[in-house]
């Protein structure tokens, strides 16, 4: 077995955010993998679920816009945040996003071939690059469009690192109106809390199972020190998704609840008004996964005590509506984008050598 060095250990630990000797274990029990190491440390809960592997590299832009027909968003990459700042960059930007509107381009293929002033967006860019005097890619693009029964809208963070577009389909055109604004809070969820998939239908049993048991080892991990401190422990689920919900586990939660009401000597009268909020309670204990990564699953940021599923059925029920969600798009700048590290020391002996 090869030797581990220092290196891999620092770069495993500034991914898992794990304590040191973890990570030289963690390493030397998978071989020097680095990609195994991280989810073997996941496992043991002593990964941070991975929170640094998530400050993702990259600069530019996120340009958005919204009428009453379609959504197009934009992801623009610059090699610097000094750049993007620039306001050549935010003209060409700027342009970019008119460009794409105009022609209802639906990809970034077809905006490189969408005419601009006399010749195609490609060369075009290609103009703004010599100028500008630095690399810049059209990396991203989504477009929605809304049919009769569907509202559209969307929210950009003040900073233009984030947007995100929301599409609700209902039954009846007159509460457009007020659907949209719904529409650009959800937007606005979507941009803060990162939800990665629609609803819980995205999972596959193999990665939910793999998901339970990071989720459960880190749940043990933070209990350890909540028991050293004396605080509260955490509920160790026994389910992570609500595809894992089936009706027959939730009947039998239903009348075990009910059978420890009457164990209590509760008449069965007022069960209906106990019954609801304890099957809610299990419900949300038993979906953290689908808290963390699905927008219908995640509790909603403007009142925290109902999910973004509850607020479109409430919504849905004072309009005497029927309300879903029918398309979600959420953009950061650089997500999944690989930081090239430098080494100035390595360039410098390279220049003089």
């Amino acid at each position: 077995m090869s030797q581990i060095s220092a290196t891999q250990v620092k770069q495993l630990r500034e991914i898992t955010d794990a304590p040191m000797m973890d990570c030289k274990k963690a390493l030397v029990e998978c071989a020097g993998d680095l990609e195994k190491a991280i989810e073997h440390l996941r496992q043991k809960g002593l990964s941070k679920a991975v929170k640094k592997a998530d400050r993702i590299a990259g600069e530019g832009v996120i340009a958005l816009s919204v009428d009453n027909t379609q959504a197009i968003m934009l992801e623009i990459n610059s090699e610097t945040d000094f750049v993007a700042k620039n306001d050549h960059f935010k003209a060409l930007v700027a342009k970019s996003l008119e460009v794409a509107k105009n022609h209802h381009v639906e990809s970034v293929e077809a905006l490189y071939q969408a005419k601009i002033e006399g010749q195609s967006y490609e060369s075009y860019l290609h103009g703004a690059i010599a100028k500008i005097g630095e690399n810049i890619v059209v990396r991203r693009l989504a477009h929605e469009s809304a049919k009769e029964n569907e509202v559209l809208n969307g929210y950009l963070h003040a900073n233009h690192r984030v947007g995100a577009i929301v599409k609700i389909a209902h039954t009846n055109p007159a509460h457009a109106d007020k659907l949209k604004e719904l529409a650009r809070q959800i937007a606005m969820h979507a941009a803060a809390m990162k939800p990665v998939v629609l609803d819980h239908h995205a999972f596959s049993p193999e990665f939910i199972a793999q998901e339970k048991l990071a989720l459960v080892a880190e749940l043990e991990k933070e209990n350890e020190e909540a028991k050293r401190l004396g605080k509260p422990l955490k509920h160790i689920p026994t389910f992570v998704s609500r595809a894992e919900l089936s009706a027959d586990i939730l009947a039998k939660q239903e009348e075990a609840y009910k059978q420890e009401l009457r164990d209590q000597g509760k008449p069965e009268k007022i069960f209906d008004k106990i019954i609801p909020g304890k099957m809610e309670r299990f419900i949300a204990d038993n979906t953290l996964l689908d808290q963390r990564l699905t927008l219908l699953g995640q509790f909603f940021v403007m009142d925290d005590k109902k999910t973004i599923a509850q607020v479109l059925q409430e919504k849905g029920a004072e309009l005497q509506d029927t309300l879903s969600i029918s398309a979600f798009v959420r953009f950061e700048v650089g997500e999944g984008i690989e930081k090239k590290q430098e080494d100035f020391a390595a360039e410098v002996a390279a220049q003089i050598s």
